[in-house]
């Protein structure tokens, strides 16, 4: 009784607003963007013309609505959507007569970039598919190329996370798309057991390598062993690139709550020990679900947390799989919020952009402002040097420009620009924020003809985030009055 007490009065305070939380000025907005069946994208078949048509109104859509982070789906089930030397590109991706098939991760990261969008390659880990479809891979498939990698269970292919070999063929891939392409981040998915009834085929590698370990530890230690390669290589190669995981949103049981789907207990996935240990940047979590299954496993992420970036991931799709309200995503967004998390993520793209049962509108209420993202900062704590000889002026087509110049303009960096009605400003006010992550030091927009005059400033973001002191402010008058 004292249970359903609680969670009352904990709903009855996350609905009292829709609205209610602060809006903050540093939040991880993301979506999952999903290549997989073409789900999110791609969905013509016709060119890839058309299909890169659909990529950029889907990125200028997202940045419209001040989201800043695309988490997108590079690698689905053993085959990709970038040209590699390991898997097959997937039959989605059209080409065109006498040019070669286009690059779609590519594509994706330099739209992302133009738009201050940052853009992390999401890796579906262990699946592989079912026979017909490992079968359209032709000799192409790990299930051909490295047959001792893996494993059929209840109808699907998988990889065997029991096999060292494994850990070295996933490295490979990982290693080709953070040498070749200019991401933001790695983002994997399903890296787990496919369940807990034991019956995943792998007595051979428990025999060799399980060394006296339960069957369930010996699993947890086997992706977590992936986990700390994965997380190693990367810093080696890029070391701001962040290495993130979506595990299944309940961690672990609490108390008399969430038996049967766990992600510790379940699928094997230590993603607190991954948090702890200092092997991930972040954790998306996939938080699909509601009341007493969604509020305290939030609290549970954050007390794992140690330090570094927490977001749950919002199940937007349920509004159309279980009957949910655009008001239940907005209660946990604002929970998440009171909660102080890094951020929210929402699967997928498309239920928000087709403004399922209302959810775009009631989120440009919560997505006012541009948000900036938050600092890795043990990765590094260096803060850049502020730029400088900041200058505003009108050109003659009516639009403002500002122009800067920043010390060692050769370093992988982006601009954030500010703009306050007085000399007194607050880089955490997110009604201060005009525009994130821009690329190049200058920026063009429409301002209103009318009085109104400001104080214009500029910060730059490292590679972590880490963000400058604030420029010398440019002073500036909307109207076309000389004043």
């Amino acid at each position: 009784m004292n249970n359903i007490f609680l969670l009352l009065i904990l709903l009855f305070c996350v609905t009292q607003n829709v609205f209610s939380s602060d809006r903050p000025a540093t939040e991880v907005r993301a979506v999952w963007l999903t290549t997989n069946y073409g789900l999110d994208w791609p969905r013509s078949r016709t060119s890839q013309e058309e299909q890169k048509k659909e990529l950029i109104s889907i990125l200028d859509d997202l940045k419209k609505n001040n989201f800043n982070t695309v988490i997108f789906q590079a690698r689905t089930r053993g085959e990709v959507f970038y040209h590699s030397r390991i898997e097959p590109m997937s039959s989605l991706v059209q080409t065109a007569l006498g040019t070669p098939q286009f690059d779609p991760l590519a594509f994706v990261i330099d739209e992302c970039h133009k738009r201050g969008l940052e853009c992390h390659a999401w890796i579906v880990t262990y699946p592989l598919g079912n026979d017909k479809h490992v079968k359209s891979l032709g000799a192409s498939s790990v299930t051909k190329k490295n047959p001792s990698l893996a494993k059929k269970f209840k109808g699907e292919w998988f990889l065997d996370p029991g096999n060292p070999r494994t850990d070295d063929y996933l490295l490979s891939i990982v290693e080709e798309i953070v040498t070749q392409y200019d991401v933001d981040g790695i983002h994997f998915d399903y890296i787990r057991y496919p369940d807990n009834r034991g019956q995943f085929p792998d007595d051979g590698m428990y025999r060799l390598y399980g060394k006296g370990k339960s069957r369930a530890d010996w699993r947890r230690d086997n992706i977590t062993r992936f986990v700390k390669k994965v997380y190693d290589k990367v810093k080696q190669q890029k070391p701001w690139v962040q290495v993130s995981s979506s595990p299944l949103g309940r961690y672990r049981t609490l108390g008399n709550i969430g038996h049967g789907w766990t992600a510790f207990e379940t699928v094997y996935q230590d993603a607190g020990k991954w948090m702890k240990s200092g092997i991930h940047d972040a954790i998306y979590p996939m938080m699909y679900y509601k009341d007493q299954l969604f509020y305290p496993y939030v609290d549970d992420w954050l007390s794992l947390g140690n330090g570094r970036i927490v977001v749950p991931g919002l199940g937007a799709y349920q509004m159309i799989e279980l009957g949910w309200s655009s008001q239940d995503i907005i209660n946990q967004l604002n929970y998440s919020r009171q909660k102080n998390t890094s951020g929210q993520a929402f699967f997928r793209t498309d239920n928000l952009l087709s403004n399922t049962k209302g959810i775009l509108h009631d989120l440009q209420a919560c997505y006012l402002h541009p948000a900036k993202l938050p600092a890795m900062s043990w990765l590094s704590d260096t803060i850049p040097a502020k730029p400088y000889d900041l200058r505003a002026e009108k050109l003659p087509d009516g639009l403002f420009q500002l122009n800067w110049e920043v010390k060692n303009s050769e370093e992988r960096v982006t601009y954030n620009v500010y703009r306050s009605a007085s000399d007194d400003l607050t880089t955490e006010d997110a009604e201060n924020i005009v525009a994130v992550g821009l690329r190049e030091p200058a920026l063009k927009i429409l301002v209103p003809d009318d009085d109104s005059a400001f104080y214009y400033y500029i910060t730059v973001s490292d590679s972590y985030h880490n963000e400058s002191e604030v420029s010398v402010p440019a002073f500036f008058y909307h109207s076309k009055t000389v004043k």
